[in-house]
């Protein structure tokens, strides 16, 4: 049958992704916990010269239908070279976009609740390197310093969410990234509190204050000292409880 796709192209202007987009899809991921299952929406491309008509679109599909293996940054850079053989490409990024789930333990009673997180997994390589990328959204609990500080008794407080982005050397677990955010917030976020737990967590975010911008600073502190970091952006979003617009806040190193 002809192939249409491959046929030339006169304009002379190649492409610089091309592809599927937010193909729904059930995958495993695998991170210091073991092995989740869940549903995950990818989107991949490739980089088409300006010769070439159009690219092959049922092999991206064909390509995850044919993919065995739990994701993580290893699997991830396999796949990746995998496309592009497939596709005859020498540029191509995945992107592959999930909630996470992890078991949390209330502070005070030891109850165990699930809590989510939307992570993506982002895979990029040009001429046989490899980036690999991280980005979590972490939802936290943030306290205003400046209310504490005026206030007879009492302070708003709020709940954050804060957006992490790594572009990583070497693989960074997504527990690991998770957990270098929610030690920096006024206190964490549990999907299931007692009562004794609901005071913790109250009096935890009243003694550790936090503007938006101590918390994208204190993160941003912390990620500089792990060499497996090579860049980053780290993005706080505060929905305050005493106005109608979020605080918001983001560094980007370098």
């Amino acid at each position: 049958m002809p192939d249409v796709q491959s046929t030339p192209d006169v304009r002379n202007i190649p492409i610089d992704q091309v592809g599927i987009k937010d193909l729904r899809f059930p995958v495993r991921i695998r991170s210091q916990a073991g092995e989740q299952a869940t549903v995950a929406r990818i989107s991949m491309t490739v980089s088409l010269p300006a010769e070439q008509k159009g690219t092959h679109m049922s092999r991206f599909v064909a390509l995850m239908e044919e993919h065995r293996a739990a994701l993580d940054f290893a699997t991830l850079e396999a796949l990746t070279g995998n496309m592009l053989a497939r596709l005859e490409a020498n540029a191509g990024k995945i992107s592959i976009a999930f909630p996470f789930f992890r078991q949390k333990a209330a502070p005070v009673s030891g109850c165990l609740s699930l809590m989510d997180y939307d992570v993506t997994l982002i895979g990029e390589m040009r001429e046989h390197a490899f980036i690999g990328s991280l980005k979590i959204v972490i939802p936290v609990t943030s306290l205003c310093p400046c209310s504490k500080e005026i206030s007879d008794y009492g302070a708003h407080n709020q709940r954050s969410h804060v957006t992490l982005t790594l572009r990583c050397r070497e693989a960074v677990a997504i527990e690991e990234a998770i957990d270098w955010v929610e030690n920096q917030a006024s206190c964490q976020l549990y999907g299931l509190l007692k009562r004794p737990d609901e005071k913790f967590v109250t009096e935890h975010a009243y003694e550790n204050p936090k503007f938006v911008e101590d918390m994208v600073r204190d993160i941003a502190t912390v990620l500089k000292q792990d060499p497996r970091i090579a860049a980053f952006t780290v993005e706080s979003e505060n929905f305050e409880s005493i106005h109608n617009h979020s605080a918001y806040a983001l560094v980007a190193f370098p």
